[in-house]
């Protein structure tokens, strides 16, 4: 079999939303990279496909800092591509896990720019993965958009102004990363009257998967990095 080099997305965290794909894939693969942002971190990828594809992995980590720094980020990237590029050439199939969706918020994105700029010839492939939010919409039984409304997804780092922006021009949001700045959020939802129609989820399809409406209970809170903020102006049934 010719080397190759995939994305893949393993959905949200609950294992039995991975793709039939993604586990067909990953059953023919050779070697694992698993990305990490440092050493004493778990992979939750990594924990995911463990449960559904139960085999032992040939592992390549690829470490990539947490920092802002576009230099060092273009170092890690491009390291990890070279390291990638020597397997794939020498005829191995490579599968890059991640979280949701390869093709949103993913380091995956990064390297394979770098092996499309730099190594134009090597086999690549992405599969798909169920995002965080369509399974928090899914969790919450309330439709993120209908009919012509629109949708804005945003991190919730991202410039307070154009956040602003994004709630008070779009029917449906998305905050990712909310737990990072929370009460700067919960402040433009009280300013522009949209605390009604706010619901948060942290850990979505897990054990201790946790929901609320309460946004006012979530000041009080320590609120889990994977953590989502769905806001509907059309407002929420129930």
């Amino acid at each position: 079999m010719p080397g190759k080099f995939y994305g893949i997305g393993v959905g949200p965290g609950d294992p039995e939303l991975m793709t039939v794909k993604a586990c067909r894939v990953l059953a023919e693969t050779d070697v694992l990279c698993v990305p990490k942002s440092s050493a004493d971190r778990e992979s939750l990828a990594l924990a995911v496909v463990e449960k559904m594809v139960p085999r032992d992995f040939e592992r390549l980590e690829l470490h990539f800092p947490m920092s802002k720094d576009p230099d060092v980020l273009k170092k890690s990237w491009d390291e990890a591509g070279d390291s990638v590029a020597r397997q794939v050439e020498a005829g191995r199939r490579l599968a890059f896990v991640t979280i949701g969706d390869p093709m949103f918020y993913s380091t995956y994105g990064y390297v394979l720019r770098y092996l499309q700029n730099h190594h134009p010839d090597l086999a690549t492939g992405t599969i798909p993965g169920i995002t965080a939010f369509s399974a928090c919409a899914a969790a919450t039984q309330v439709p993120l958009v209908e009919a012509e409304e629109t949708l804005a997804v945003v991190p919730a780092a991202y410039d307070h102004g154009k956040l602003k922006t994004a709630l008070a021009d779009f029917d449906s949001v998305v905050v990712m990363k909310v737990n990072r700045r929370f009460p700067e959020v919960y402040g433009l939802l009280k300013e522009l009257g949209l605390l009604g129609c706010a619901e948060y989820i942290s850990r979505c399809g897990y054990a201790d998967e946790y929901r609320t409406r309460d946004m006012d209970e979530l000041l009080h809170r320590k609120l889990d990095y994977m953590s989502i903020l769905l806001v509907r102006k059309r407002g929420l049934k129930g």
